[in-house]
């Protein structure tokens, strides 16, 4: 703050006691160093509080960084999960249509098979069974 050097002071000291007097510069003195050590706390805490400012700024501007980049983290998963259950989506729906078209098919032949062996015994004994059938042909007769 004071550059102030041996011989500066000296002069300062010499005026003080020519001024003040051999009896009050004691007493001076002393109130002189109180007020320059509540200063010198004064100075200090201002440059706490400024450098407390600076460093809260600084952590505001991380913090917003931080949550700016969580925000951009979270969107991009979030676009990601939703472009995944899209594509699941849609290969759910192209199987879909597959399956069910594939059961209807499958169960008509089925239901009809069983159905057609035992009409073909029926139509076979209702045939034996009339005058004017003919007897059911057997595979021996055939072959010959």
């Amino acid at each position: 703050m004071f550059d102030v050097g041996f011989s500066e002071l000296m002069v300062i000291a010499v005026v003080a006691l020519i001024v003040i007097g051999p009896e009050r510069l004691p007493k001076v003195a002393r109130t002189m160093g109180h007020l320059f050590g509540r200063m010198q706390r004064y100075v200090n805490d201002v440059k706490a509080d400024i450098n407390r400012e600076i460093e809260l700024e600084e952590l505001r501007k991380f913090r917003s960084t931080v949550e700016d980049a969580a925000r951009g983290l979270e969107s991009t998963v979030q676009g990601e999960v939703s472009k995944t259950e899209s594509e699941l989506n849609s290969l759910a729906k192209i199987d879909e249509p597959a399956a069910p078209t594939d059961e209807p098919a499958a169960a008509p032949s089925t239901a009809q098979a069983p159905a057609a062996a035992e009409a073909a015994p029926a139509q076979e004994n209702a045939d034996a069974g009339t005058p004017g059938g003919s007897p059911p042909s057997s595979p021996e007769k055939n072959a010959v």
